[in-house]
């Protein structure tokens, strides 16, 4: 019976039935071409592409209205990621910049990927932001500092390209992210490399303020790098 149920399972996986992805790991498959950022899940470019999903407290504990998948592609030069999420009501600045970077995007409404490559120091890593309106942030983070993100970490510029998109009919927000490799991993991209990361989402006002991550830190502080999950860079799609 056992072998029989492993065998229905690897069946739906490898006929799109089931997400390939595992419990603290997000596949990012190859792309043999660049595509600008659409934001547009049903894209010929995320068609088919399985996510994981930014469903609990940062403290812990399901939220599912405010429920998010988060999927990922990479080419030779760039990492892709998309993230979806439904929402009630959005906090959005007043007088949005989507030109230049904003600084403290994150007392906004907005979607928060952290990535890094370096296996020995695992407190480096960059932070990418996304609100709803297309603004962005990067920032090159050490998590050792005293407040990792309030000092010069703005100054860094990663190249990333960003795109938004708001359906107020559906009350859904997406947001896709597209950053030059170069910029999170020093090593040339190929399929099996591996990258440390996290997903967070910021919604809503204080004193009601909600902060969702992918993978829990357990704090009200997304920088735990020793609570991260794991990119892995995949090969194309079936």
């Amino acid at each position: 019976m056992k072998s029989k149920t492993m065998f229905l399972a690897l069946f739906l996986t490898a006929a799109g039935f089931l997400s390939a992805q595992q419990p603290g790991v997000i596949m990012s498959p190859y792309a043999r071409q660049d595509s600008g950022p659409t934001a547009d899940p049903n894209s010929d470019f995320w068609k088919g592409v399985s996510g994981v999903f930014i469903e609990e407290s940062i403290l812990g504990g399901k939220m599912p209205n405010l429920r998010a998948e988060v999927r990922s592609r990479w080419t030779i030069d760039n990492l892709y990621l998309l993230f979806i999420g439904s929402y009630e009501k959005l906090r959005m600045k007043p007088d949005p910049d989507t030109k230049t970077e904003t600084y403290r995007l994150w007392e906004w409404d907005c979607f928060e990927a952290y990535v890094g490559a370096d296996f020995e120091h695992i407190n480096r890593y960059r932070e990418l932001q996304l609100s709803p309106q297309g603004e962005f942030l990067d920032l090159d983070i050490d998590s050792t500092v005293a407040h990792p993100g309030h000092q010069d970490e703005r100054l860094w510029n990663s190249g990333m390209k960003v795109k938004a998109r708001i359906d107020e009919a559906k009350k859904i927000w997406t947001g896709e992210i597209c950053i030059p490799i170069a910029a999170v991993d020093k090593r040339p991209a190929k399929e099996g490399n591996e990258m440390r990361v996290n997903f967070f989402r910021q919604d809503g006002a204080p004193p009601k303020r909600d902060f969702l991550a992918w993978q829990v830190t357990g704090v009200w502080n997304p920088h735990k790098p020793e609570k991260f999950g794991t990119l892995k860079l995949a090969g194309e799609p079936r």
